[in-house]
């Protein structure tokens, strides 16, 4: 079996100087995808139930499905809840076999946030599984807009909310569909100064590939969500299968042509990120 937590991976890539992708789930097909493209770079993956996902598949099997992937992986997977909303959401994922959760108080006071996620890193770890938590809030495309983090606070939330890995608001947007978001390098290098955590970029697809290249072999940033990139790889390609025979209605036979794309997407998002092979 190659099920492990987020420290698992994150404390390696935060002592070896890399980063581990992310991949947002949403269903079989590129959660598989995902897999075998950490397996064809030989390199670990985190595989994310987020609240779209959740909405149409429930807890346990997204738990169970995680969970087959990575006892029949070559390289550790990780079975990751992104934004759970409530201590309650957050043990749902535990009960069904999660292996890492993230609490999402991004919204509240930070009093709130850190006594709110204390209590959970409480849960998890008498569950062992990991804990990811956010500090300053990461905003969405066309929508709300992102509070970056205050490195006073994410040093408070650092020590008192005994997170594993740590969120922040770097100019980084949820949902960017071009790689055009400009990271604040002057208020991350702040936050790396006073904390001594893995730090996690929500909203990577929209950073430059080369950017996160940059990040993630030389920051304290060793987790990049990516999933908008890799939805648009997944969405192309059903596009294209759907369209290529109007008469075709078999959904096993036009799925299965999202996997060669979706794969060749996760595996260069992957390799840019993991570490460097040495000589």
């Amino acid at each position: 079996m190659s099920l492990v937590t987020l420290s698992d991976v994150l404390q390696p890539a935060f002592a070896g100087g890399y980063a581990v992708g992310g991949l947002v789930v949403l269903g079989w097909e590129d959660a598989q995808a995902y897999v075998e493209a950490a397996e064809a770079e030989n390199c670990p993956v985190i595989l994310q139930a987020g609240p779209s996902c959740r909405k149409h598949t429930p807890l346990p099997v997204l738990g169970a499905m995680f969970r087959y992937l990575a006892e029949m992986a070559s390289v550790p997977v990780v079975a990751h809840l992104d934004h759970g909303y409530s201590t309650t959401e957050c043990e749902e994922a535990i009960d069904a076999g999660f292996t890492s959760v993230m609490f999402d108080g991004s919204r509240k006071p930070l009093a709130q946030n850190i006594d709110e996620t204390a209590a959970i890193a409480e849960i998890a770890r008498r569950a062992k599984v990991s804990l990811e938590g956010e500090i300053g809030f990461v905003g969405y495309d066309a929508s709300e807009a992102s509070a970056g983090t205050d490195p006073e606070e994410a040093r408070l939330f650092a020590e008192q909310s005994g997170v594993d890995a740590m969120a922040v608001s770097i100019g980084n947007v949820h949902l960017k569909q071009a790689q055009e978001t400009e990271v604040d390098l002057a208020r991350l290098r702040e936050i790396e100064a006073v904390t001594n955590l893995p730090l996690v970029i929500h909203g990577g697809s929209g950073i430059p590939a080369k950017v996160r290249t940059e990040l993630a072999h030389g920051s304290a940033v060793c987790k990049f969500n990516i999933g908008t990139e890799l939805r648009m790889a997944f969405g192309s390609a059903l596009r294209g299968a759907v369209n290529s025979d109007p008469e075709r209605f078999d959904r096993v036979a036009i799925l299965q042509e999202t996997g060669a794309p979706v794969r060749a997407a996760a595996a260069s998002v992957l390799r840019a990120l993991k570490a460097r092979e040495t000589k």
